[in-house]
């Protein structure tokens, strides 16, 4: 492999400027070289899935290395809305049939731990990132009616999931959007995703890991003992282990079939004055294809995107971006009354989905001490402290007992 080349994909990440990156702390200060070449971890990426890692292991007391070929915080992950999911994207019921019973539910609880557990890691480490618990509002839409509503959300209580079935008159009452029907749930929450992942990759920072970038890894080779990455500047780093968080630039031997990578788009309004009460405390998203999600931050600034195509390149196109940041506006000027005017911000950004709506958490093909993380759909905030969880646990050598659910598939 050439020095030019790089060992995963390479994409554009997003177009236009997201909202986050205009936010203070939403980025941390990398060193420019290293100091040393040896660690116990080296984390490829650092992202939102990176940060979580590398959180993880300095925590168990592990030396870290963090590389990226961009700025910290500068790729992917400020283009997530943060709407922080215990849902996944494929529903409940659908899940069971794809995968079976046990594992379904077995990855939806799973989902609702990790929000917990990632809004109870942001307090402990008293992270400023507007961290906020809130409730989901999940609309019927032309993807699932009222009747597969209804039992979605008997099947979510079934297992303990808090899941309220909502009429269409309650509905109206209590959110004032007028749709057959609606699931209330309880276990989401919200974020500055920038502020978020800078926070997290600073706490690491504070257990004496290292943050170096830009760097490119371009091939990989394992020892008796260890991982060997090479660096296009001609450096060899040596670790006992190594970890790939690039999300959508994934190591090219993860690629499974049922993988694909689609586009999305996304718009924040400046702050709007007499915003109602729930729409601050609460996510909103719709069972339709293409579908529209939103909320609002502290500030009265309306956070929404959706409009999903199956197209890998089709976000780099900034007509469309204008174009469809006017759809995602008037769909929600449709649904809440809310006129939002133009937006402050609009961008668009490619994204990975994959057949059952799961990411891969798993060792690379070929290679026993490099693993690889993957997040996918709507959920990548909330695989990622999944992820974290499981590769911790994992190099720990005690394996979490859920990871075989997330394996390369």
């Amino acid at each position: 492999m050439s020095a030019s080349d790089a060992v995963t994909r390479k994409d554009d990440l997003r177009t236009g400027t997201p909202f986050w990156v205009r936010t203070p702390h939403s980025t941390v200060k990398a060193r420019p070289r290293l100091d040393r070449d040896r660690f116990d971890v080296i984390v490829v990426g650092a992202g939102i899935s990176g940060a979580l890692v590398a959180e993880a292991l300095t925590r168990q007391g592990r030396s870290v290395l963090i590389v990226d070929r961009r700025p910290p915080v500068r790729g992917s992950t400020p283009a997530s809305t943060a709407m922080i999911q215990h849902e996944i994207d494929v529903p409940l019921t659908r899940l069971r049939r794809k995968i079976g019973k046990a594992k379904a539910d077995a990855v939806w609880r799973r989902s609702v731990r990790a929000v917990d557990d990632l809004v109870d890691l942001a307090g402990r480490l008293k992270l400023d990132c507007r961290m906020r618990r809130k409730p989901t509002v999940f609309l019927a839409g032309d993807d699932m009616a009222a009747r597969a509503l209804r039992r979605e959300a008997e099947a979510r209580a079934d297992i303990g999931i808090r899941a309220d079935y909502l009429t269409r008159s309650e509905l109206i009452d209590r959110f004032g959007m007028d749709r057959p029907a609606a699931i209330l749930s309880q276990d989401s929450a919200s974020a500055n995703p920038a502020q978020l992942a800078a926070g997290l990759l600073r706490a690491a920072l504070a257990r004496d890991a290292r943050l170096v970038s830009p760097v490119e890894i371009t091939d990989m080779a394992e020892l008796p003992g260890g991982i060997a990455l090479a660096t296009a500047a001609g450096q060899v780093l040596v670790a006992e282990h190594a970890v790939f968080c690039t999300g959508y630039e994934y190591l090219p031997p993860m690629k499974t079939a049922s993988q694909r990578v689609v586009s999305t788009w996304a718009l924040a309004s400046r702050p709007l004055a007499g915003l109602l009460g729930w729409l601050l405390d609460t996510n909103v998203w719709e069972a339709s294809d293409p579908y529209l999600y939103f909320r609002a931050d502290e500030s009265g600034r309306i956070i929404a995107g959706g409009e999903d195509e199956e197209a890998s390149d089709a976000n780099a196109d900034p007509a469309k971006l204008a174009r469809k940041a006017r759809v995602i506006a008037g769909k929600l000027e449709a649904l809440t009354g809310i006129r939002i005017g133009k937006p402050a911000y609009v961008w668009s950004a490619p994204f990975s989905v994959t057949d059952d709506g799961l990411p891969v958490i798993d060792r690379v093909p070929g290679y026993r001490r490099v693993l690889s993380v993957m997040g996918f759909g709507g959920n990548g905030i909330t695989f990622s402290t999944i992820a974290a969880e499981i590769v911790a646990a994992e190099i720990a050598g005690r394996p979490d007992p859920d990871a075989a659910l997330f394996r390369r598939r």
